[in-house]
Parts: structure tokens; sequence; C-alpha cells
């Protein structure tokens, strides 16, 4: 399964009291390693990060993640957006690749029309 999932603190904390400009960039950062440090497939980007994986170690690391962004508030928020396909690894690439091939077919068939 892959699970896309953006995890934010609100609330103040005394950590958040030290970021007086309400930025959450550590916080996310504290979210990115737990990631990391899981070693399943991940892919982080402006919005979201993305992992692979079958589902009760990926929902261990969104958990591990979202109690890592806790410290820096007193609420947490959490969106999570899952794409379950039981029986397929390697999608985090694999939709990507399946995309591109069809944006490249769709081009060179508009090339030659």
């Amino acid at each position: 399964m892959l699970v896309a999932f953006s995890v934010a603190p609100s609330g103040s904390s005394d950590l958040s009291r030290e970021n007086p400009e309400g930025s959450v960039h550590d916080a996310v950062a504290a979210a990115v390693a737990v990631v990391r440090e899981s070693g399943l497939p991940n892919h982080t980007d402006s919005m979201f990060t993305t992992i692979e994986g079958e589902w009760d170690e990926v929902m261990a690391v969104v958990k591990h993640a979202t109690e890592a962004v806790g410290r820096y508030g007193s609420r947490v928020s959490l969106v999570l957006k899952a794409d379950i396909r039981p029986g397929r690894t390697g999608e985090l690439t694999g939709k990507l690749d399946r995309l591109e091939a069809a944006l490249a077919e769709q081009e060179q068939f508009e090339g030659h029309s």
C-alpha cells in the first residue's frame, strides 16, 4: 500500500514558543526523520510524505511520525490518503513510470496527427 500523509502541530508547547513566526519545519523534520529511519520506501515533497509497505508497518510509521510532531504543539493535524492494492510493490515509483510512459505516448500520437 501507499500512504501519503501530512502532519503538523497546532496549539502551543515549549518548542513552539521558541519559534514565534509559526513555521512548522522543525516538527515536519521530526516526522520525516521517523519515516526515513523506518527503512520503508518513501518520498517527501512540499506537501506530503508518501511511504510504501504493508498495512501494519506503514500505519506504525504514521503513528510514530505523528507522535514526533506532537512534541511541537498541544494538538496535531493529520491528513492521510491511502492507495491499498494488495500484492503490489514498487508502486512508489511504478505509478510515476506508467504516467510518464502514457504522457510520452500521447505526445508521440499528437505529433503524428
